[in-house]
């Protein structure tokens, strides 16, 4: 179990999660002097609150009340998840009972709210600990604790320590750890395996591209495929971002860590798929070598691409991953990246534009993510923008013809890559905190993957045909 979400504690002080509902009857079976605390501390019990409260000697706060909302709402998970910063650091015991899906939500809540990043320098102060609640799916709540300290470390470490060789190592590494089998292309190999859009975009940078592929389960279960973009640092290329458009670009594996991160949580899980991962690694570098707008650059799939921006980069390592991933036809296939500023601006930075080709799939998608606090959006794939990427040298281009619709040309752009008739999910997610709020540090974020495995559960007990 995460250090932050122990077994059991000695002395672990009480804490009381009430819901909003239940305050006032929680209140009345209070001693007088504990209610008058509360009145005079200004306690209103509004969603959210927190109090702390006194022992009967005046010795000090040996408990504390939280008030959530009845609804489910989404921003009770992060609530919750503030607590582990805004508690003493000890340890808590949930007091009475809960039923079990909210157990397990406190619990997975406290334990993704208590990361820190430590690689470079000590934890500003301890987080408070918490006794994992009695009904709590401790299997749920270890592998989606795990998976997010995994995410958040890997999209944390600056570029410097976390190039293609690095990213790919940190793959291998799992795969080792759980039992996966692991296959890594390098550099000029991946010219001889016809992944020749990874190549162009890696080929500039002094750290060789690279292909990642992980295979888990049994070859007679359905088959699985998640793909990830992992640009390690992406300068744009020739088309040269500005400094401000270049400082977060450490980031940009972050779709390459998500998708790891959910493997971890599939494979813990033991779930009956055949799993496979694609991470295309790459730098996006400048140097003699690099690859120029205007160049056609024929894909792993055949079809030739005009280079119209070469920060448009994301979308080519994917292609050719995504047509690797649909040569088994797998019964899903789903990739994850930080794609697109357009999608940032159409939905901002919390809600992962999602885009699906199939409806059912994309509805039990949605069912999921409102279930575990974990949204996506579904935009369109929208046939008409097609001929924005109509090129006149070459199949098609890697950027539309103008400037709207970017997220969902993208999206448009690496459908081609994928084999007709699999159902596929594409998540354009930020995966970035750009200041601290409650239960949510400035820096990585981790976003759908509680969705994402609902997802790939279900399909894994009544697979698509």
């Amino acid at each position: 179990m995460a250090s932050a979400v122990v077994t059991s504690a000695q002395r672990a002080r009480p804490l009381f999660l009430l819901a909003s509902a239940a305050l006032g009857a929680w209140k009345k079976k209070l001693p007088a002097a504990t209610r008058a605390w509360l009145d005079a501390s200004g306690f209103s019990g509004k969603p959210g609150e927190l109090a702390l409260l006194p022992s009967p000697g005046g010795k000090g706060a040996v408990g504390a009340a939280f008030v959530f909302a009845d609804d489910g709402s989404p921003t009770d998970f992060w609530r919750l998840a503030s607590l582990p910063m805004r508690l003493p650091a000890a340890a808590w015991k949930v007091a009475g009972d809960l039923a079990p899906a909210t157990a397990t939500r406190a619990a997975i809540a406290w334990g993704v709210g208590a990361y820190q990043f430590a690689r470079y320098r000590k934890p500003a102060r301890a987080a408070a600990r918490l006794v994992v609640p009695a009904g709590a799916d401790r299997a749920a709540v270890q592998r989606c604790i795990e998976a997010d300290g995994f995410v958040r470390d890997l999209v944390n470490t600056p570029a410097q320590d976390m190039g293609p060789g690095e990213l790919a190592a940190a793959a291998v590494a799992m795969a080792s750890e759980l039992g996966m089998e692991s296959r890594v292309v390098t550099g000029a190999d991946l010219l001889a395996e016809g992944h020749r859009l990874i190549h162009a975009v890696g080929r500039a940078s002094s750290r060789p591209p690279r292909l990642v592929d992980l295979s888990w389960g049994d070859m007679s279960h359905p088959r699985v495929t998640l793909v990830g973009k992992g640009v390690c640092f992406d300068t744009g290329g020739l088309d040269l971002k500005p400094a401000d458009g270049m400082r977060l670009m450490k980031k940009d594996m972050g779709g390459a860590a998500h998708v790891l991160g959910l493997a971890r949580m599939i494979v813990r899980a033991r779930l009956p798929v055949r799993l496979r991962v694609l991470v295309a690694a790459v730098e996006n570098s400048v140097s003699g070598n690099a690859f120029r707008p205007m160049d056609v650059i024929e894909s792993r799939k055949g079809l030739t691409v005009e280079i119209g921006n070469t920060d448009a980069e994301g979308r080519l390592i994917l292609a050719d991953a995504l047509h690797l991933a649909s040569e088994d036809r797998p019964a899903l296939i789903v990739d994850m990246a930080t794609l697109t500023g357009a999608a940032r601006v159409a939905l901002g930075p919390d809600l992962p534009a999602t885009y699906c080709n199939d409806d059912a799939v994309a509805a039990a998608l949605a069912r999921h993510a409102e279930a575990e606090a974990d949204p996506v959006w579904r935009m369109p794939l929208w046939k008409p923008y097609r001929p924005m990427l109509d090129s006149k040298v070459a199949d098609l281009n890697n950027v539309s013809s103008g400037p709207m619709a970017g997220s969902i040309t993208a999206a448009l752009f690496m459908q081609e890559f994928v084999g007709a008739g699999i159902p596929w999910v594409h998540l354009d997610v930020y995966a970035w905190n750009a200041s601290a709020r409650p239960g949510r540090p400035e820096g990585a974020e981790v976003q759908a993957l509680r969705a994402l495995f609902g997802l790939v559960a279900e399909r894994a007990r009544t697979p698509l045909t």
